[in-house]
């Protein structure tokens, strides 16, 4: 008997932002659904780049620099070479190699891919009057700065880049309605994403984005997608790929949609994390 491939008969909306889903795309085709890419932002260099060098390099003559994300090393880049005395920190794996890419093989990544993975890093358990630069855009990852700076650190901001409202037209529109038969599953990168998102989609088409089911990577995201409107919404372990995709396919499973002969997970179906994992 043939067997579906786990992700078969589903939609897959993704909001990362634009120019940055291809490879989840394909990764979603390759499990069987159909990845709409509905981008959430799109990333532009700084308005001033010389204030954004200078910034850069005060955070990487701090005590520790945590690159927020892939794109974030990318800017950087662009305004200089990444050195100085700081302790390099990623969120996740993606950033880690981006990093290792431009030179900085020391940079350290926690288990766990988001804001609590970081904060559980030994590197800022006791950073108490200690400068930390965090690298990145305006905007996000407010849990970091917050919690930070009640462990007494001074956080300075490097904003190597800009995230600005994607321009959603027609054609995304259209790719919603087009297999609206199919159950929709919105992958949500961030709270911004999704504001943009509600805010660039018409009103005639926001119901049927509404209507599939969010996937969220954190209890904050999962209570601003509720608030949104989304009628179910699924919590994954964690930002990483492989937890998100892993959530989709259990809410099918308890909707009854999931493939009864659906081998174990596989390298080339969603193999679950355990817990320890985003524009």
């Amino acid at each position: 008997m043939t067997r579906s491939l786990p992700l078969t008969g589903t939609r897959i909306a993704i909001t990362r932002p634009s120019g940055t889903a291809g490879s989840l795309a394909q990764r979603v085709r390759a499990l069987g659904g159909t990845p709409l890419l509905l981008p959430g932002s799109s990333l532009r260099a700084p308005a001033d780049v010389e204030t954004a060098r200078k910034a850069l390099r005060t955070a990487l003559s701090s005590d520790i620099a945590i690159f927020i994300s892939p794109a974030a090393v990318r800017f950087a880049r662009r305004l200089g070479a990444l050195r100085g005395r700081a302790v390099i920190l990623a969120p996740g794996a993606g950033t880690q190699r981006a990093l290792r890419r431009v030179g900085r093989t020391d940079a350290i990544a926690p288990a766990r891919e988001d804001s609590e993975g970081l904060l559980a890093m030994p590197a800022l358990q006791h950073v108490q009057g200690r400068r930390i630069g965090v690298v990145g855009a305006a905007g996000g990852r407010g849990l970091l700065d917050g919690e930070l700076g009640r462990r007494g650190a001074e956080i300075v901001h490097a904003h190597v880049y800009r995230r600005l409202p994607a321009r959603l037209d027609r054609r995304h529109a259209d790719a919603l309605r087009r297999t609206a038969h199919e159950p929709l599953y919105v992958l949500l990168s961030s709270v911004e994403a999704l504001a943009n998102l509600l805010g660039g989609l018409s009103a005639e088409v926001r119901p049927t984005l509404l209507g599939g089911a969010a996937v969220t990577s954190s209890e904050r995201l999962a209570t601003a997608a509720r608030g949104a409107g989304f009628a179910r919404v699924l919590q994954a372990d964690s930002a990483h790929t492989n937890d998100m995709l892993a959530a989709v396919v259990k809410g099918q499973a308890r909707d009854g949609r999931g493939n009864p002969q659906q081998p174990k997970p596989t390298h080339s179906g969603v193999r679950p994390r355990k817990r320890s994992d985003q524009g």
